[in-house]
């Protein structure tokens, strides 16, 4: 069963009018499908049938471990979105609610906009020399959450040292408690550091620097142990 009313559906035909590249939209479920996988699918075929620039591949995570491990891919429902690349753009659970907006978003992302980041942001991400992972949690009903989510996929898409995950926190319950989700949007920094809210660019890449400069003291503080323990040998 259709899970797309024909008004949006006519709504995201127009909106996929203009893509002039192709998006694809990576699947990975199971055989006995988790809660949401199914919609999920049925969503993600909805909205690949309105465009002939969208098309949509189905993995089994346990079938097709390699497949998963590839896409850095542990849990489901999981869609990769992507085109001719890989840009490390997720989504964990179904886009559904305000978050349909955000998959529309980052299809007309890699299918025709491209990033819409400023130069300065740009310019910022281009001096990243080391991996960002950014998890942003949120639910269906935050009207916030797809500004948080679409920043980290549009850092993804602009940096190939960002990676950005979409998480629906309410089918990640162990997850949400593991981050002390709250609230949403939460943003998760490289584990370490977190940021609330639907914050601007510039307040986001300072958190990002906070997180790197923590990964950075966190390396000198291993190595230091390595030289003492062997000194002590």
């Amino acid at each position: 069963m259709p899970m797309l009313p024909d008004e949006i559906k006519t709504q995201v035909r127009e909106a996929l009018a203009d893509l002039e590249n192709p998006v694809h939209l990576v699947l990975f479920t199971q055989t006995l499908e988790c809660m949401y996988c199914q919609e999920n699918r049925q969503l993600m075929e909805d909205v690949a049938e309105l465009s002939d620039m969208v098309d949509v591949t189905i993995h089994n995570l346990v079938t097709d471990a390699e497949k998963a491990a590839e896409y850095g891919v542990d849990k489901i429902p999981a869609t990769v979105i992507m085109g001719e690349k890989d840009y490390g753009i997720r989504f964990y659970g179904i886009p559904a609610g305000y978050e349909f907006t955000t998959l529309i978003h980052s299809i007309r992302m890699i299918g025709v906009t491209g990033s819409q980041l400023d130069e300065t942001t740009r310019q910022s991400l281009d001096a990243l020399a080391e991996p960002v992972h950014l998890q942003v949690f949120v639910t269906p009903t935050c009207p916030y959450c797809p500004q948080a989510v679409a920043l980290g996929y549009e850092m993804a898409y602009a940096s190939e040292n960002v990676r950005a995950d979409g998480v629906e926190s309410s089918e990640f319950p162990h997850l949400a408690i593991k981050y002390q989700v709250a609230g949403v949007p939460r943003t998760v920094i490289n584990e370490n550091i977190h940021l609330e809210g639907a914050a601007p660019p510039d307040m986001l890449l300072a958190k990002i620097q906070e997180a790197l400069s923590g990964d950075e003291g966190a390396q000198a503080v291993e190595q230091e142990v390595v030289l003492v323990q062997e000194g002590a040998d």
